[in-house]
């Protein structure tokens, strides 16, 4: 079934600050849980594309989780946000607007804004009035891939990050009082642990390039990585399902299996689901890793 183009909303001036709606069309299939409200929608799903926070990947990895999940009767907000500078293959260097803290403050943004959308008249009555419907009710959830999958979780413990940060929002820290929680988050192939992702060195240390807006000085790092690893949040008594391959060749499995593990250590509802296919198997919907994803949004959703 084709769903309506998106609306597009912005959250902030910036070109990047922005995120697309993806509405169920009438007739939405309901999903494996067969499970709908009355006007065929069962929730909202907060969709955050990965790219290890970089410029050149953006919301369009997106798409096709987003039209996917709106077949299924899941309106999906497809967020932009501003992403660090990235490196070419010729040595060449792309400047990036984001980083610490301005990616996170721009999906604390891109999320809070979904309670402005049903009030500013860009979608039709009865839509505006479910989009509200789900909201109030809380049906909100994130579903992250790579990158994505690490701002999901950051943003569903926001309501942890003490006050007082470098980057602060005026009630706390860089994306602190959330105005829109997230029940639970799916994250797909997610950089669980910044920690280890730079311990690792992965993606040529793409953990650092995203604080690289911290100062140099060793203990001011330290204090951004912290405010910005979901593993320094825990307990955030959000559910949160790693989906993850062992055969993914980007994100090393670990780093779900050393979240979750860490996660349930600390009272977290956490689950880890192993599944197959490369790293980019749990956003093709044509996959069943991706299957896998949605069926856990649909339960986390109700």
């Amino acid at each position: 079934m084709a769903t309506p183009d998106p609306v597009r909303v912005p959250y902030g001036p910036h070109p990047d600050q922005w995120a697309d709606l993806y509405l169920p069309a009438p007739g939405a299939r309901p999903g494996l849980g067969g499970r709908r409200d009355d006007g065929g929608w069962r929730g909202v799903a907060v969709v955050i594309h990965g790219g290890y926070w970089r410029e050149k990947y953006t919301a369009e990895l997106g798409v096709p989780v987003a039209r996917d999940l709106a077949a299924h009767g899941i309106a999906a907000w497809n967020l932009e946000y501003r992403r660090a500078a990235a490196d070419g293959p010729d040595g060449t260097r792309t400047p990036g607007d984001g980083g610490w803290p301005a990616t996170f403050l721009d999906v604390a943004a891109g999320i809070d804004r979904l309670a402005d959308v049903a009030g500013l008249g860009v979608l039709a009555d009865d839509d505006a009035a479910r989009l509200a419907g789900a909201l109030s009710a809380g049906r909100v959830v994130g579903l992250g891939h790579s990158a994505g999958g690490h701002l999901a979780v950051w943003a569903a413990g926001r309501h942890r990050l003490p006050a007082g940060a470098p980057g602060a929002a005026p009630d706390g820290a860089a994306g602190a009082g959330p105005r829109v929680a997230l029940r639970g988050v799916v994250s797909q192939a997610g950089v669980l642990s910044l920690a280890e992702a730079e311990g690792r060195g992965l993606s040529n240390h793409a953990a650092r390039n995203l604080m690289g807006g911290a100062s140099a000085d060793s203990a001011e790092l330290a204090r951004a990585f912290a405010l910005a690893d979901p593993m320094s949040a825990l307990p955030i008594g959000v559910p949160v399902h790693a989906v993850h391959s062992r055969d993914d060749e980007a994100v090393p499995f670990a780093l779900s299996e050393d979240y979750v593990a860490a996660a349930r250590a600390a009272g977290d509802p956490a689950v880890l689901h192993v599944t197959t296919g490369d790293h980019r198997a749990v956003i093709d919907p044509g996959h069943e890793a991706y299957r896998l994803c949605r069926w856990l949004v649909e339960e986390l959703l109700g």
